[in-house]
């Protein structure tokens, strides 16, 4: 992929990342765990958990954030460098949101045929932890869809370098 090509990428992930920061960032600092269980009484741990696998996210796409800053202000403009922050971008942040190490919650393989929200908590949420997801959700989609290259080409790189 050309310099250009890969410098878009970068701009878009940057301008996808600050959006997210913020809606993470806002709805973090009006949640709280005592909040929840008003919303909704229930199982006060998995909220934790939930809230700590958000908090998480928020400080990964952060640091993708930065990442993307310091890549798109550094001249000469470094592919390499911009392609290895995309790839942990991808893993950091989007394989995050989708299939979080702790199974908070996991995505429908099939919705994409129902054309339904893909993520789907383990139990029954507070209206609002559903509604920052389903809000996060298209987003993280179109650029994982973007950023899919980035895992094939890594995979295929360390395949043929055996």
């Amino acid at each position: 992929m050309g310099n250009t090509i890969v410098k878009n990428q970068v701009e878009e992930v940057k301008n996808f990342l600050e959006k997210t920061v913020s809606e993470l960032e806002q709805f973090l600092n009006e949640t709280t765990l005592s909040g929840l269980e008003k919303e909704l009484p229930g199982d006060k741990e998995y909220y934790k958990v939930i809230l700590s696998h958000i908090r998480k996210l928020l400080v990964h796409c952060e640091e993708g954030l930065d990442a993307c800053k310091v890549i798109m202000n550094s001249e000469p403009f470094s592919k390499g460098a911009a392609e290895k922050i995309l790839y942990r971008i991808y893993h950091q942040c989007i394989e995050e949101f989708f299939s979080p190490k702790n199974d908070v919650w996991y995505e429908d393989s099939r919705s994409a045929y129902t054309g339904k929200n893909s993520i789907k908590m383990r139990s029954e949420v507070p209206d609002s932890i559903s509604a920052v997801l389903k809000s996060l959700e298209g987003d993280f989609q179109r650029i994982r869809e973007e950023l899919e290259y980035y895992e094939t080409d890594y995979r295929t790189k360390m395949i043929q370098s055996k």
